[in-house]
């Protein structure tokens, strides 16, 4: 019989959830083939067999939270479960069970013969009767095992001094349940995944551990959306992926990056680690949560490159085939909740990294012009949230305004690209 235990998965992940079970126990498997697709707080994996043969037993169910090295299934590499250690195993399950139940018809026989045997006083019975007390329940000092009325008026007095702590039980007992219970109309309890429970964790480890602020501004669409307009179908044709709004945001972001470096760090203990690359996370919702994969080298690619990656890191998320390098490292992020219609937000740090820059839906709206007259345009606010302890709200003020100036003048950004 051959174990299937938790591979090693990271160095910095040591547990997960089954998410699904890609076997039965009797199904003939493959060495190399999955038996179970494992969900951690970063990615799903797929547990492969290390043998052949048939899967007698799958120790752990689905959603059951497994960690590395722990044993997940068993497997039988004859092929099939032996026919005569079956019947043996029968047989011997029946002749325990058969003692098993003859230990308990002589227990519960001595037991009931010893109940009826209660030897107490003549004032014992008296005084239990008007105590309303069972004799049976009531233990003795006396060497012959008889019942007297001290015996008796001992047991009452226990019981008195217990109702109270029984009465204040029973009360925390219905509290408990009347909070369990709060809700008179029909609710529906979902367990929490790993990684819901992951992203829950990090959310609230992000502003006890930051000083986050956040900063807005607004920006004008209108040269961006021009631009787009004018390119889209030559882009499209020569690089084969779309010329959409996250590579003109990404190539503003690293192009204010390099203009405030602390805005592109992380505090390691008492030391600013400046980052002198650009890795440059997306932020991608999926239907188990929100996941963050890592354009590598944003300062070296066109746009081109950026649509290309950004396009093939969301197709992984929502397939759910990232991998753990796809999310790790990173030194910025920006999230889009415009595409969900999202006006206004603050968006909460994704740590260790200290800035994440947020875009919003675009709406029309009528706007003063330089020469004071008012002309509609598509307006985007952007939000810029940050730690305060190592930037300072004059330099994200101004990275802001910087990603600003870069979008609203893109044709810069395209020579630069």
């Amino acid at each position: 019989m051959k174990e299937i235990k938790v591979p090693e998965l990271a160095e910095s992940i040591t547990e997960g959830t089954i998410a699904e079970w890609l076997v039965s126990e009797g199904d003939t498997i493959e060495k190399g083939a999955p038996i179970c697709e494992l969900e951690t707080d970063k990615v799903n994996v797929e547990v492969n067999a290390d043998y052949t043969g048939v899967v007698v037993e799958l120790v752990r169910q689905t959603g059951d939270d497994v960690e590395v090295g722990e044993v997940i299934a068993k497997i039988d590499e004859n092929g099939e479960v032996s026919s005569d250690s079956s019947d043996a195993q029968s047989i011997t399950k029946e002749v325990s069970k058969e003692k098993e139940e003859k230990a308990e018809d002589k227990t519960t026989s001595d037991s009931t013969d010893k109940e009826n045997k209660v030897i107490a006083s003549p004032a014992a019975r008296k005084r239990a009767r008007e105590l309303g007390i069972d004799l049976k329940q009531v233990v003795t000092n006396d060497p012959l095992g008889r019942i007297r009325p001290e015996d008796v008026e001992k047991l009452s007095n226990a019981l008195k001094e217990e109702k109270p702590k029984q009465e204040q039980k029973t009360s925390s007992n219905s509290n408990s349940a009347e909070k369990e219970q709060e809700f008179e109309k029909p609710v529906e309890r979902v367990k929490m995944t790993r990684r819901r429970q992951t992203i829950a964790n990090r959310l609230v480890e992000a502003q006890h551990t930051a000083a986050m602020l956040t900063t807005f501004n607004e920006v004008d669409m209108s040269a961006v959306m021009k631009l787009r307009s004018e390119r889209k179908d030559k882009f499209l044709e020569k690089h084969g992926v779309k010329l959409g709004f996250m590579s003109f945001f990404t190539k503003a972001v690293v192009g204010a990056l390099k203009e405030f470096p602390y805005i592109n760090a992380e505090i390691q203990d008492n030391e600013i680690i400046l980052k002198k690359f650009y890795d440059i996370g997306i932020a991608v919702s999926t239907d188990d949560g929100l996941v963050v994969p890592v354009v590598r080298d944003a300062d070296r690619l066109d746009f081109a490159g950026i649509e290309s990656e950004i396009t093939n890191l969301g197709k992984k998320a929502r397939n759910k085939e990232l991998q753990l390098a796809d999310l790790q490292g990173g030194s910025f992020t920006i999230t889009n909740g415009g595409i969900f219609g999202s006006l206004l937000s603050t968006p909460i740090l994704n740590t260790p990294q200290v800035g994440i820059l947020g875009m919003h839906t675009i709406q029309k709206r009528a706007i003063v012009m330089p020469d004071d007259s008012i002309e509609v345009r598509p307006m985007m606010n952007i939000a810029l949230s940050y730690d305060h302890r190592i930037v300072d709200g004059k330099d994200a003020v101004q990275f802001l305004v910087r990603v600003k100036q870069l979008l609203e003048d893109p044709y810069d950004l395209l020579l630069e690209g």
